[in-house]
């Protein structure tokens, strides 16, 4: 097949089969499908017209995405950049004609969002014009997951299934199992999280070596749909190096932090429900993650030596790992703060 863009050809992912109970579907880069379609379905409602300039924050791979999405539809692009941004995929963004622009250093998950959120919300005041894409918060980056859900259901009919991913915004997770679940009420959800994620409750621990970028949140996002997960996983930096580092010793898969997180979760939850098939999302490449992570490989301990604490409710939890029985009940009570 030849692909009328290199954004159509990167977004189709990869099955590999890991165990006999654990496959991975690895991406190069997981949003793009989310703001392709996203990036589509706006032009074609009118939403949003040619060569318009589209606005976000991101901690990553949404940003790459997004300019690959305007690339290939003729759009303008924006981006308010997290720290967590490095130079090469900067520079990606600047060659794909995307303007760039950084908030300044920090370590701490809340004031890094709170800063992008500020400079957008001064962008759209200054650019009334500009589109914001609002990833966090629109439902129609949805979209492009149900795609991904059909690849998923065509490669495994009738399998009892598990889907285990890094929560973030919400909408990979939920658009890929929203879908699924239409043909298969019985598809599970395992989200994985970070420590000082408000998304499932565990803001008051924080993990001081490192923030798991893309996978948690400082501020209530809308597209996470609580509903969805049968269970949470709650892992600090050490454990998501650690079935990283696995991946790639035991499997060959360079993948990025978020996959290594999943990885360690969905290989507990295959060995607790060794009668189903257990999909683990991996949203990136490890590229981002050299320095960080694959440089300190062998500080990384054993996977086959780490295990949750079983908790019953969020007060309850403890690092460096967790988990809990979800049931696809609502999100946890709090006012709402809003980001970008």
């Amino acid at each position: 097949m030849i692909h009328p863009h290199i954004a159509d050809a990167l977004k189709v992912p990869d099955l590999v089969r890991l165990t006999d109970g654990l496959v991975l579907i690895r991406f190069e880069s997981m949003k793009v499908y989310s703001a392709l379609a996203a990036v589509r379905h706006l032009l074609e409602r009118g939403t949003i017209r040619p060569g318009q300039t589209l606005v976000d924050s991101s901690s990553g791979i949404y940003a790459y995405a997004l300019a690959l999405a305007c690339h290939r539809h003729g759009m303008r692009c924006h981006i308010v950049a997290s720290t967590t941004v490095d130079t090469t995929t900067r520079a990606q963004l600047e060659v794909l004609g995307a303007t760039v622009e950084q908030v300044r250093p920090s370590k701490d998950l809340k004031l890094d969002q709170e800063l992008r959120v500020r400079r957008v919300e001064e962008l759209l005041a200054d650019h009334p014009d500009w589109h914001w894409m609002r990833q966090y918060h629109d439902a129609v980056h949805y979209l492009g997951y149900h795609e991904v859900a059909d690849r998923i259901a065509a490669a495994f009919p009738g399998a009892p299934l598990t889907v285990v991913g890094g929560v973030g915004s919400g909408a990979s997770t939920g658009g890929v199992v929203e879908r699924l679940r239409s043909a298969d009420p019985s598809v599970r959800l395992v989200g994985v999280q970070p420590f000082g994620s408000v998304t499932f409750g565990s803001e008051d621990h924080h993990d001081p070596e490192a923030i798991i970028a893309g996978i948690g949140s400082s501020i209530v996002f809308d597209n996470v749909r609580h509903h969805l997960y049968d269970a949470v996983h709650w892992l600090d930096f050490t454990h998501a190096m650690a079935g990283t580092v696995a991946l790639l010793r035991d499997h060959a898969v360079f993948a990025g932090l978020s996959t290594g997180a999943a990885y360690l979760a969905a290989a507990h939850e295959a060995r607790r429900h060794p009668d189903r098939l257990h999909l683990v999302i991996g949203a990136d490449t490890g590229h981002r993650y050299v320095e960080r992570v694959f440089a300190r490989h062998a500080e990384a301990p054993d996977p086959a030596a780490l295990k949750p604490v079983e908790i019953t409710a969020p007060e309850e939890m403890s690092m460096p790992w967790s988990t809990m029985a979800w049931r696809r009940t609502a999100g946890p009570a709090r006012g709402k703060e809003r980001a970008a």
